[in-house]
């Protein structure tokens, strides 16, 4: 689980999304327009600093394996922060590129039920409840709708590595609302696609509070459900977060979130990294990161290339302040 310690007394990390590599991050891309699965995830079609001259005359390689080359690039020019306190602090990069592929749960029951009765009333009473008599939404189920956008997220996805010989993800973290851990295991999972086993994390978690299909389940009850799954070191059996009084709001998310990033660039080695996770939560990242808003319909997934920064903590205070 997340070490609150992860910065420094004198640093702590910085997070940027770059822009010019991905469509989704270009203000002039309409993301009511705008279909990944026909753009080829939003990669832009474009030279890099690190293309090699006869490959790229010879297009001996794939848009997606001259990108991989291009953060490998980003990662070793990064200089080494050597003035930090502690091991753990000197190993890291001064600053770290990590690609981020997020994946929106299918549709829900929740999903349902809110288009059934209108926001404002679902806000106002329905979501406090488990269901309805005739749905239930705790924890939210996928419909067969939703099992059905995450099969073609998952379809999508192999294609990509396929066809465009786009490498697999080195780390994978899913949400441990049930919606979300099958979403990941549809999209992700399975023997064929030879991924590393998805973690689930605690951080990754929708919106907290209040909506009873933001309460998780039991670790015992998801471990059975979904044993190809791991979770992370300190998971508790129980649901200790979850308020049925009181939600998170935006400031609280995007501080949850930050957190998220810093256990992320802090312990994963590796730099191709996928989130299964929710809107609110997802969206909370893309603020974090300083990407501009682009909303995830259920089922869609986006990529998003990040800088995480070591900065020293009193020049970050003066950029906040």
């Amino acid at each position: 689980m997340f070490d609150p310690l992860v910065s420094s007394k004198s640093h702590c990390l910085r997070y940027s999304s770059l822009s010019g590599y991905f469509l989704q991050n270009d203000p002039h891309t309409d993301p009511n327009e705008f279909d990944y699965t026909e753009a080829n995830f939003g990669l832009v079609e474009r030279t890099y600093p690190s293309d090699d001259e006869k490959d790229s005359q010879e297009k001996m390689q794939t848009q997606w394996q001259r990108f991989e080359r291009e953060v490998r690039r980003l990662n070793e020019d990064s200089g080494s922060n050597d003035d930090m306190e502690g091991e753990q602090d000197r190993k890291r990069d001064g600053a770290q590129h990590k690609m981020l592929f997020f994946a929106r749960h299918g549709e829900g029951w929740h999903n349902v039920a809110e288009k059934k009765y209108g926001t404002a009333e679902w806000d106002r009473y329905w979501s406090k409840l488990d269901g309805d008599g005739t749905l239930t939404w705790a924890d939210a189920e996928l419909t067969d709708l939703g099992k059905l956008q995450a099969g073609r997220a998952g379809t999508f996805w192999r294609r990509v590595k396929t066809e465009g010989k786009m490498k697999g993800v080195d780390g994978r973290f899913v949400s441990p609302l049930k919606r979300a851990v099958e979403t990941g295991e549809r999209v992700f999972g399975g023997k064929e696609q030879q991924e590393v086993r998805a973690v689930v994390k605690e951080l990754l978690r929708e919106a907290n509070g209040v909506h009873t299909c933001d309460r998780r389940s039991t670790k015992t009850f998801l471990h059975d459900r979904f044993p190809e799954v791991a979770f992370e070191e300190g998971f508790r059996e129980n649901d200790e977060l979850w308020n049925p009084d009181v939600r998170e709001v935006n400031t609280e998310l995007d501080e949850r979130m930050k957190r998220l990033l810093d256990d992320i660039w802090k312990n994963e080695e590796g730099d191709w990294i996928s989130f299964t996770s929710h809107s609110g939560a997802i969206a909370s990242i893309l603020r974090v990161v300083g990407h501009r808003v682009w909303p995830l319909l259920t089922g869609e997934m986006m990529p998003v290339l990040v800088k995480g920064e070591w900065m020293e903590r009193r020049e970050m205070d003066s950029r906040v302040s």
